[in-house]
């Protein structure tokens, strides 16, 4: 398995507009289109070409849904091989734009995410 570089990285935040102002007006990141997870609020945003994935949940001081996610060319194969070393590997199901994923935990039971963008 190649890793290709880091994709992005995701970040728990209270509310979605106050955290959108800070990242774009104060550090200047360009918002970007973000597809609907349906009760789950956020935003994404783009620096040069990294992004930054930002997930709303209210009240909450937990850090769930952080992660981080590198890029691969084949995510199946990626499995497989983390599967055979005997590493515990979801695959997702294909996002509607061809991305296909597969997430794991580290030794300490941080998500990690493998991407392979779509079309």
């Amino acid at each position: 398995m190649e890793l290709l570089g880091v994709h992005h990285v995701a970040v728990v935040v209270a509310a979605t507009d106050p955290s959108v102002a800070f990242y774009t007006d104060v550090l200047g990141l360009e918002r970007m289109e973000r597809p609907d997870f349906g009760s789950v609020g956020g935003a994404w945003l783009r620096a040069g070409g990294q992004e930054l994935h930002l997930i709303e949940r209210p009240g909450t001081t937990e850090q769930r849904g952080q992660h981080v996610a590198f890029r691969v060319a084949d995510v199946a194969a990626a499995a497989a091989e983390l599967t055979a070393r005997g590493v515990e590997v979801r695959l997702l199901d294909p996002m509607a734009n061809g991305t296909r994923q597969a997430i794991l935990r580290d030794p300490d039971g941080n998500l990690v995410e493998l991407t392979q963008p779509g079309g």
